[in-house]
């Protein structure tokens, strides 16, 4: 039977990225972060990303080493945090989160946020990294399209990926849209809207139809919509919970009946703030 975890989008530059894997934010504590990763990726995980705001880099690299499957398997994402930005900080940054993770390259280096003044900088940096060959594929998170405007003016590389808050609340259509059109693959964050949906009538409805739960739901809506998924959970029971929607199908009118339920709601902040 096919899993999630084979399930790959590719990015422009041809790299292949899988389109399901776990996120590790408010991983805080050393030994719950290397054994929720250490079982996410004896489950099938095999994409882990990270920041190194998130505090947790260490415990992520020391979890992969530990899990037994080769790093050429495994897709590692991390990204420069805010005081970090510019061009030679982001080349320190990242060598401070290579050393972190214990790794000799990166599948893939986001600029976290779009500080104003810094990020096209940002960005330039990670483009070095890229033409290095410390990083696999570049890419920018909580970006508008005014900003990956301006990036497109002064970039050799255009971000391959860009990861945004999505969920049923925020579905981002326009700038999905922008992105298709640029080769932009796009990752969800918050993809479950931190809770506020797990009690949702029509989600329920759904879940019941197919006795999958309203967090399986949602996580296959994100990846009929062609979306890489990154749910986190401390949870392992959760961990494992999130992966298994390869086995059912939400209907044309399902998805709609889930995209309809859009009020550009965000649970995080608003990227033009930065």
């Amino acid at each position: 039977m096919s899993t999630v975890f084979e399930h790959m989008i590719p990015l422009s530059n041809g790299v292949q990225m899988p389109q399901f894997g776990l996120g590790t934010y408010k991983m805080t504590e050393p030994e719950e972060t290397i054994q929720v990763v250490e079982k996410a990726v004896s489950l099938g995980y095999r994409a882990i990303d990270t920041a190194s705001i998130y505090g947790n880099e260490k415990e992520v690299g020391e979890a992969i080493r530990n899990s037994g499957v080769v790093r050429e398997d495994l897709f590692v994402t991390s990204k420069v945090w805010n005081d970090e930005q510019g061009y030679d900080e982001t080349l320190r940054a990242f060598e401070r989160s290579l050393t972190a993770l214990d790794m000799n390259y990166l599948d893939l280096y986001l600029t976290h946020w779009p500080v104003s003044g810094s990020y096209i900088d940002t960005y330039r940096a990670i483009e070095r990294l890229y033409d290095e060959k410390l990083i696999r594929a570049t890419g920018v998170s909580n970006h508008h399209e005014s900003h990956l405007m301006e990036l497109f003016a002064v970039a050799n590389i255009r971000p391959m990926v860009n990861q945004v808050e999505i969920h049923p609340l925020l579905t981002q259509e326009p700038l999905r849209q922008f992105c298709s059109e640029h080769q932009i693959a796009v990752t969800s964050w918050s993809p479950l809207a931190r809770g506020k949906l797990l009690e949702d009538p029509t989600l329920l409805a759904i879940a019941n139809a197919h006795n999958k739960t309203i967090m399986q739901v949602i996580v296959r809506w994100h990846i009929q919509h062609h979306l890489i998924v990154i749910p986190k959970s401390s949870t392992i029971t959760r961990v494992k919970e999130n992966s298994e929607v390869a086995d059912f199908q939400l209907s044309a009118s399902e998805m709609a009946m889930i995209d309809a339920m859009n009020r550009n709601e965000r649970t995080g902040t608003n990227p033009d703030t930065y």
